[in-house]
């Protein structure tokens, strides 16, 4: 009996885990819904930005302006990592840690060196490089609780300063760009100084590629584009705004690949609860049954033995 006891236990433990799961998944889905909605409102916007910052880059002096310099050598590097603040979405944060990893090691001679920065937006980056010893900047843990634009403004203000200051030569940013529900593109990008081609992630690519189709249908003018004011003054204003967008788009981008993994890691655990709840039942009724059978074998042999008797 004790051992139908501990069957029921277990089933018990299972379904109200079942439960859990089956209501993460729920609140899951309805923030991907929100997140991508404010995700496909962002990138038409973030690339057609991107693309105005290419033509005014090939009209001008590229070292007219610091944030596109470019140092002869690289001496120090920050990271900008973009991870989740919570787990239970499968391996959403594993993956992008491990993509940072392979990518901070081709600089390895600069974190021997003490001059590999990381600036992790998310608590499982920024916990797992600070227990590592990384050198740490800011703290932009819980930043996923209530995503603003005042924190990609944050971001980008310290990655900037650092940049002009001379405390790093490079900036890169890594983080999850949100496919679909079941996958994500692990990016590396490079953030600073700002790169001479416009950088084009898997899902920019496609946006470039209708504006191809665009312009050899016709319905778009394929002319040298006009800046009023003149094309440096357009440049210095619109750069520092398209740095905030990007890392803005970046937040975004994290957030929605996140639900979505975090939705089908709880689509995976309810469904392993009950498979669990499937087997153990069955073994349950096996050990009822067998239960049932040794009483009835006892209560026959006790009543042989008192008719022998």
């Amino acid at each position: 009996m004790a051992n139908l006891r501990d069957i029921r236990n277990r089933i018990d433990s299972i379904r109200n885990t079942q439960q859990v799961t089956r209501a993460m998944k729920m609140v899951a889905a309805a923030k991907l819904r929100r997140a991508q909605e404010r995700i496909f409102s962002t990138r038409p916007y973030a690339y057609r930005l991107g693309a105005v910052i290419s033509r005014l880059k090939e009209q001008l002096d590229a070292t007219e302006h610091p944030l596109l310099q470019k140092r002869e050598q690289d001496k120090s590097i920050l990271f900008i990592v973009v991870t989740a603040d919570r787990g239970l979405a499968g391996a959403f944060n594993a993956n992008i840690i491990k993509k940072a990893e392979q990518a901070m090691a081709a600089y390895e001679a600069v974190r021997k060196a003490g001059n590999l920065h990381v600036l992790a937006a998310g608590r499982k980056g920024h916990d797992h490089f600070a227990r590592r010893g990384y050198r740490m900047v800011g703290d932009f843990r819980g930043v996923f609780d209530r995503i603003e634009v005042e924190t990609a403004r944050k971001i980008v203000d310290q990655a900037v300063d650092g940049y002009l200051n001379g405390t790093w030569d490079e900036v890169k940013i890594v983080y999850n760009e949100f496919r679909n529900t079941i996958a994500q593109n692990r990016i590396v990008e490079p953030f600073l100084p700002i790169p001479k081609k416009q950088f084009l992630t898997p899902i920019m690519e496609t946006l470039g590629e209708g504006d191809a189709q665009a312009d050899s249908s016709g319905s778009q003018a394929a002319a040298d584009s006009i800046f009023e004011p003149e094309a440096e003054s357009v440049l210095h204003e619109l750069l520092p705004r398209y740095l905030h967008y990007q890392v803005w788009r970046v937040l975004l981008e994290s957030n929605a690949a996140e639900q979505g993994a975090r939705m089908v890691a709880m689509d995976n655990a309810t469904s392993n609860a009950e498979d669990f709840l499937r087997n153990l039942k069955l073994k349950y009724n096996r050990a009822r049954q067998s239960a049932i059978t040794t009483e009835i074998i006892e209560i026959v042999s006790g009543a042989n033995a008192l008719e022998t008797g």
